[in-house]
């Protein structure tokens, strides 16, 4: 006869059950701050892993801020297992309200968006890793693997910060915000795998046959995703919305969209983009089923008012403010802050005005394909595993993924308000409420 499962240690459930309270108290006081002062929750809600990290409450109240939030690996295994469960169901609901209708329409100006919104901050980051202090590169790490990693950090865009900002701004059924989404996602997609090349390098060095095998994964899930995925999801909803009630159905869309994210994770590619394509088969329900959006309103309230911002809270507690207290590390950072924003926010901006965008429209979507947020604190925290970046580096990286994160929400806001909405944008508005279906 088997032992029986260890339950879990009472302290260590205590310990848990604050963090999570603590945690979501905190962001909701912080994010209807930030609401009030006319910026997304968001903001608010990244800033609260900052103040109840170690850069505020770390250094005023160790003690406190030692038992509440203890460094012990697997207490905060447990916070940042719920935090997963948040931010791979928000990138879920998001791929599920992206009208692939509208991106096929407008699949060129997607296209120049997402190219140029990656190749030239990513050639700046390279440049500037070429020219960096030798004191922000580890010993033992060559310069060009240090630099095409930077490339990597500059380059990408984090869906989960521009998913929760066009949401808490209402922006998910305007044009820019789609191609906003439908160009981070490739540049994610791009991103991940250029990782996953500097990983290699940096441990064995690259090797064609396992850049190709990943490339071949890739591919592969896309494809299985169009041909086999779409038709068993799309009976599966069918069959789940015979229920009536709308529980059944957010449970199906639940179980496809983790689904999703672990075949990803099974082949060694970002969780994160299995995510956001079982949730685009999911939304592609809502074709022929306009009840869809009624059904599953429950599920995007809890993921929008608890899971989301409990992620954006557990995204800030490992980051260190204090050390740029050091000059060196203070002035790079504000170079590569300069770099990053500039590269990213031209690139996208580029990117429009060729596609006959307007200006103001080439605006918005470079102030929202500029949010790195917690992404590029997950690729920081990789470069830091694999010893190609060290401790100050690593501070600035994350530096720059808070600060491009806060300075996007205005300017896409001021540079909105002077886009006109569409007809097709205001039907499409309605179709995500469950009011009406979409036009197209």
């Amino acid at each position: 006869m088997s032992d029986p499962l260890p339950s879990l240690a009472p302290h260590v459930l205590l310990v848990f059950l604050l963090q999570v309270s603590l945690l979501l108290l905190v962001a909701l006081a912080l994010g209807r701050l930030a609401v009030r002062l006319g910026l997304p929750a968001l903001v608010g809600e990244l800033l609260t892993g900052v103040l109840l990290g170690p850069s505020l409450a770390g250094a005023l109240a160790p003690g406190a801020f030692e038992w509440v939030l203890p460094a012990d690996a697997d207490q905060l295994h447990l916070t940042d297992a719920v935090g997963q469960l948040g931010v791979l169901l928000l990138v879920g609901l998001t791929g599920a309200q992206l009208d692939l209708a509208m991106v096929r329409k407008r699949g060129s100006t997607g296209v120049r968006v997402s190219l140029c919104g990656l190749l030239l901050p990513l050639a700046l980051g390279i440049g500037a890793g070429f020219v960096v202090p030798g004191l922000l590169i580890p010993d033992g790490t060559g310069r060009g693997v240090f630099a095409l990693f930077l490339g990597v950090a500059m380059c990408v865009t984090a869906i989960p910060v521009i998913a929760k900002t066009l949401a808490d701004m209402g922006l998910l059924h305007r044009d820019i915000g789609q191609l906003t989404l439908a160009a981070g996602t490739v540049d994610d997609a791009v991103g991940w795998f250029l990782l996953s090349v500097v990983s290699a390098a940096a441990t064995t060095g690259v090797r064609a046959g396992a850049v190709s095998l990943s490339a071949l994964y890739l591919v592969a899930f896309v494809v299985a995703a169009m041909f086999i995925g779409r038709p068993l999801v799309r009976w599966a909803m069918r069959l789940a919305g015979r229920a009536g009630d709308g529980g059944v159905r957010v449970t199906v869309a639940v179980v496809v969209i983790l689904l999703g994210a672990a075949a990803t994770h099974a082949m060694k590619i970002e969780p994160l983009f299995g995510a956001f394509v079982a949730g685009i088969l999911v939304g592609q329900v809502s074709g022929d089923d306009p009840t869809l959006w009624q059904h599953l309103s429950p599920l995007r309230t809890v993921v929008l008012s608890v899971l989301a911002p409990l992620f954006m809270a557990t995204a800030g507690l490992r980051m260190d403010l204090t050390a740029l207290a050091d000059p060196k590390v203070l002035l790079t950072g504000i170079a590569l802050l300069l770099v990053a924003v500039v590269g990213k926010f031209a690139g996208a901006y580029l990117g429009a005005r060729t596609s006959r965008l307007s200006h103001w429209e080439g605006i918005a979507l470079g102030a929202g394909m500029n949010a790195r947020g917690v992404v590029e604190v997950v690729v920081a925290t990789a470069g830091l595993r694999l010893g190609v970046l060290n401790i100050a580096t690593y501070t600035v990286i994350v530096l720059i993924a808070v600060f491009t994160s806060l300075m996007g929400p205005p300017i896409l806001r001021h540079a909105m308000s002077r886009v006109e909405t569409t007809v097709a944008e205001t039907e499409r508005e309605l179709a995500l409420a469950g009011v009406a279906r979409p036009a197209g």
